[in-house]
């Protein structure tokens, strides 16, 4: 059977108008402000330049037709992602960045028509953002999504809802929230989750500090949000009560691999950086770059970029085929994680003193790839996940073997 790794032409063009755009329209801003969006100025920069990507023809590659975007499905998205996420601000411009993204998607295949009027439709278009509210401090909900402690109780036409979130991405100037809430059963149960529309002005809502992180290019923070006595009516459940956190896995398994194909951009910028340098700064006796131990690290790079951009592909593709893909995924992701990083460390020491610096992207590029490795699931979770399924697969066998 024939694979076929090319792309339909308006997919090709869409690569190349954003690879246009990000470089000569996005990538000075960011070099202006050294990559810290709020010092960008925040929401308005990000009206600005979700204006031009509009112009550019650019703008929401994942968004639904009907909504405005170009209906890119998971494969025919890397590509055109990677090349916005080759500046740390092309994903707020093309408005395809967390979590907004994946709010999107996850919209798009779970609300209702009602909810997609009054909350996808705008969201879609970039008149608001959004925020997923999942996380919440110790012993609540993080890495182990089921001691999730929020909780959301019935009540007269709806539902209240009441806990504490931390690391909200986006939470501050988002216009509604995605919050999961327990409905049933108790922290450590497997089940009993629901998820909720909130609007931000909802009474009882309030979003608190800014949790300071790493990184800077995260438009809206990573904050803590508050949720006391919130009435959220019963059209704003969205899917099925205690049906959560399947419905989680519709929006974790293709944002990971968002996440990956933003990311790939960004070490890939770093790496080119590098090279540049290396091709030019002479250092005993020689150019840098004809030197044995730069070259290796030159082509580890190019060895996790191929092999970062290859596990994303077939993860993409078994999405695109309707699987949960969550093997793929997992693998995909955890390799990812650590090669990114991997890609932009090296790049930083190829470039010696500089790569510290301001005077080049890498150290803020590698402030923002770090994250990545604790973000969407730690490596160490979905490592876990891999062996898990492994040796299951391989009881199964042994029991059919034995039957």
């Amino acid at each position: 059977m024939a694979i076929d790794l090319g792309y339909d032409q308006h997919v090709v063009a869409l690569i190349d108008k954003t690879r246009a755009f990000t470089r000569e329209v996005v990538m000075p801003i960011e070099d202006a402000f050294i990559g810290n969006i709020t010092d960008a100025g925040g929401d308005t920069r990000r009206v600005e330049m979700q204006a031009a990507a509009r112009d550019a023809g650019v703008f929401a590659p994942h968004v639904p037709v009907e909504y405005g975007g170009h209906g890119l499905n998971m494969s025919d998205r890397a590509p055109v992602f990677e090349e916005a996420g080759y500046s740390l601000f092309g994903p707020i411009a093309l408005h395809i960045g967390a979590p907004d993204e994946g709010n999107v998607h996850l919209l798009a295949h779970v609300a209702s028509t009602a909810q997609k009027e009054q909350f996808l439709a705008p969201l879609a278009h970039g008149d608001v953002r959004s925020a997923f509210a999942m996380t919440e401090p110790a012993p609540g909900a993080g890495s182990d999504p089921s001691a999730l402690s929020t909780t959301a109780t019935k009540v007269a036409g709806g539902w209240k809802i009441n806990g504490h979130k931390w690391f909200i991405t986006g939470a501050d100037g988002a216009g509604f929230f995605i919050v999961m809430a327990r409905t049933s059963g108790s922290p450590g149960d497997r089940g009993g989750a629901t998820m909720f529309l909130a609007p931000a002005d909802a009474a009882g809502i309030k979003v608190g500090r800014h949790i300071g992180t790493l990184d800077k290019a995260m438009i809206g923070g990573h904050c803590e949000v508050f949720f006391d006595d919130v009435f959220a009516p019963d059209e704003n459940v969205l899917g099925a009560v205690d049906e959560g956190f399947s419905y989680a896995q519709v929006r974790l398994g293709p944002a990971r691999m968002t996440h990956v194909m933003r990311w790939l951009g960004a070490a890939r910028r770093g790496h080119d950086v590098a090279v540049a340098h290396v091709a030019r700064r002479e250092g005993f006796g020689a150019k840098l770059g004809d030197l044995g131990m730069v070259q290796k690290m030159i082509a580890d790079n190019e060895i996790d970029i191929a092999a970062t951009r290859a596990l994303l592909v077939h993860a993409c593709w078994a999405l695109d085929q309707g699987s949960k893909a969550g093997n793929e995924t997992s693998i995909a992701k955890t390799f990812a994680a650590e090669a990114i990083f991997r890609i932009v460390d090296r790049g930083i020491q190829m470039c010696g003193g500089l790569g510290v610096s301001d005077d080049l992207p890498l150290a803020r590029l590698s402030r923002e790839v770090r994250p990545f490795r604790v973000y969407d699931g730690p490596s160490e979770v979905h490592r876990w996940a891999i062996a898990k399924r492994a040796v299951g697969a391989a009881r199964r066998a042994a029991r059919e073997a034995s039957a």
